[in-house]
């Protein structure tokens, strides 16, 4: 039988058929579930705009954003430690990361807002003296935990980000007379970025999530706000649906901002001063040395 007379079976992919079926079934019925609930969707865009949820979203974003900030310069301070080669930083180091990273963000935060229970004061000399529960508010004990707590994973991620950049380079820049201090700056941290970007991108869309946890000590976050709206219309499942909508909204800006900037230090990383140097080193022709 000549080649050209085989049938042509075409695959079934009867699996596939039949997955996207049940995945359709089971979205229709939550959708019919959903339709038949007693939730008065219609007041939901009303809360959207109540003034105590734009306080609780303002403080949910302005929160989330400080104490990010915050744990990334104590991770980096303390991912250097931790490689130090001085071994009371690099245990400090350690038992930094042991201790916050083991302990719940929750507790934490219970912690620094009942501090006045075991200190009546907090006093630095030339800086500070003023009683605890003033100085320690709702929400810098927010801040607080959420930050420490944070700065613990910040200081592993970045710790891995500096350990994926080969020691070569390091010697190679130290080879040339760069101070530790620009081999970090200018070798290091630009390649590392490219590991250390992304998860800090996750984490930082756990905290705009986390910050519901401030909720608990009176902070007016968005689960807050959402609580002291239903706690006079008793429209409970209605104005946590206007919360979870303006979490999908910050938490979608975040995913799109993470994108963008992956991309573009991933651009500017292959195009930087240092890549060329190191294509051209990798290009560079070998010639036998003349006696």
């Amino acid at each position: 039988m000549a080649e050209s007379e085989y049938p042509i079976v075409r695959l079934r992919h009867w699996g596939r058929w039949i997955s996207g079926i049940v995945v359709i079934g089971l979205l229709g019925a939550l959708g019919f579930a959903l339709a038949q609930a007693k939730i008065s969707y219609g007041s939901v865009p009303e809360f959207l705009w109540y003034r105590v949820m734009a306080v609780g979203l303002f403080n949910t974003v302005v929160l989330a954003v400080i104490a990010q900030g915050s744990a990334i310069v104590i991770g980096i301070v303390i991912a250097l430690m931790r490689r130090s080669a001085n071994p009371v930083a690099r245990w400090f180091a350690i038992g930094y990361i042991w201790l916050f990273r083991g302990l719940p963000v929750l507790l934490q935060i219970l912690i620094w807002y009942n501090l006045a229970l075991v200190f009546d004061t907090i006093s630095i000399p030339f800086l500070i003296h003023e009683q605890t529960n003033v100085l320690i508010s709702a929400f810098v004990a927010a801040l607080l935990g959420l930050a420490l707590n944070e700065s613990a994973y910040m200081a592993e991620i970045v710790r891995a980000g500096l350990n994926s950049v080969d020691s070569g380079q390091t010697e190679a820049a130290k080879s040339i007379g760069m101070t530790p201090a620009a081999t970090l700056r200018r070798v290091v941290l630009p390649q590392a970025m490219r590991v250390i970007i992304p998860p800090t991108g996750n984490d930082f869309i756990n905290m705009l999530k986390g910050t519901s946890m401030a909720s608990v000590i009176g902070v007016t976050e968005l689960i807050h706000a959402a609580n002291n709206i239903s706690s006079h219309n008793l429209l409970v499942m209605e104005t946590l649906l206007a919360a979870a909508i303006w979490y999908m909204v910050v938490v979608t800006v975040a995913g799109v901002g993470q994108h963008y900037l992956e991309r573009s230090f991933e651009a500017g990383t292959a195009s930087g001063p240092w890549s060329r140097a190191t294509r051209a080193l990798r290009t560079a022709p070998l010639r036998r040395a003349s006696v």
